[in-house]
């Protein structure tokens, strides 16, 4: 099987690539500033501008200053390759604030009181009716980027009107008094592999590691590993960072991240993230290619009628190996009409087997 990793050149892209080598047979890594996406009847995605390989798995990974290059790739290699961990609409969904909180909200994921403001007046009107301190975000941005506090209303209305230059809706949230923590907790597919309590310098309400915040690992609570792993699924995901405050109100999530830095989990925690990560691709792209195998012999099967058909057909196709078993394709059993009620005499030689009923 073929992979790809697709992303800015991280430390944690470079890591979950090489852990991908252990059980691909190949992987590539890719560099997503010299990917180019050409629409129109002879369009397609072009490396170097060179046509884009066939690849069964892709990893797209990248800040939100590159939301639409990666929906646009992703949406592309939809149909091309087997398995994506990341839905194209992820990519400007989870990339947004906003779109995150909206499909939070969507799925009754819990979360802060959080209001959007279109302007500066529409800001101020809402401002006196909130409770202080308050949380005031862009909608984009990453690593605590673009996330400030107010105690007051006063401070609150002169942050409003340095940031009216800037002509942006901004998204204003409840603040969870947490004593200036906050859990990291990485979702891959279906569980929380990893997680970690961060905690702000002092004078510092932003935990994030890339704000100096202190990481050590924690042991999450059921339902915060659940809301965690609701809040992956939600935004499409099967790689995610999930952002939660627990408070007297049980875990809110904050935010979330498609493309998680592992360095600092990584310190804290005894579990090889990057293999987990690696591991769960394999394992997901093994099953997807099985899946359209099995698709593509269903659909040869309708074309050739076998309901009906004389019963010594020969079709090529593959077959599917788990350890030292053989998944034969569905419609064998059709033809054959194998029953666990019948004794048969099984014969084997290399590269043969053949199966006769007693």
């Amino acid at each position: 099987m073929k992979a790809a990793l697709i992303s800015l050149g991280s430390v944690s892209s470079t890591w979950v690539a090489d852990a991908m080598k252990k059980y691909f047979d190949s992987v590539d890594i890719i560099n997503l500033k010299e990917i180019e996406v050409v629409l129109g009847k002879k369009g397609g995605i072009f490396y170097q501008g060179k046509e884009f390989n066939q690849y069964d798995c892709v990893y797209l990974k990248g800040s939100f200053r590159y939301a639409n290059l990666l929906r646009s790739v992703a949406t592309f290699l939809e149909r091309k390759v087997a398995y994506q961990p990341l839905t194209p609409d992820s990519f400007t969904v989870v990339h947004n604030k906003l779109l995150t909180h909206l499909a939070l909200q969507q799925h009754n994921i819990p979360m802060p009181k959080t209001f959007l403001s279109p302007n500066v007046d529409a800001a101020k009107i809402l401002l006196k009716e909130v409770r202080y301190p308050i949380v005031m975000k862009f909608p984009e941005g990453t690593q605590g980027k673009g996330v400030m506090f107010a105690d007051s209303f006063a401070s609150a209305s002169s942050l409003l009107d340095a940031l009216g230059v800037l002509k942006q809706p901004f998204i204003i949230q409840e603040y969870i008094d947490t004593d200036g923590t906050d859990i990291r907790a990485l979702v891959v597919g279906e569980k929380v592999v990893a997680a970690m309590k961060r905690k702000a310098q002092t004078e510092e309400k932003r935990a994030n590691i890339h704000a100096g915040g202190v990481g050590e690992a924690v042991q999450l609570s059921p339902e915060a590993m659940a809301v965690a792993v609701e809040t992956a699924q939600a935004l499409g995901a099967d790689v995610c960072g999930v952002d939660i405050l627990e408070g007297s109100r049980g875990p809110l999530v904050i935010e979330a991240n498609i493309s998680p830095g592992l360095q600092g989990l990584s310190k804290v925690s005894t579990i090889n993230i990057p293999d987990e990560i690696a591991k769960y691709f394999f394992r997901r792209t093994e099953v997807a290619l099985f899946q359209d195998k099995k698709k593509t012999a269903t659909d040869m099967m309708k074309e050739i009628a076998v309901e009906g058909s004389p019963s010594n057909q020969e079709v090529v196709t593959h077959i599917a190996l788990r350890g030292d078993r053989i998944i034969l394709p569905e419609f064998v059993n059709k033809i054959a009409k194998f029953s666990e009620r019948k004794e048969y005499v099984i014969k084997s030689k290399k590269g043969k087997v053949e199966v006769q009923e007693l």
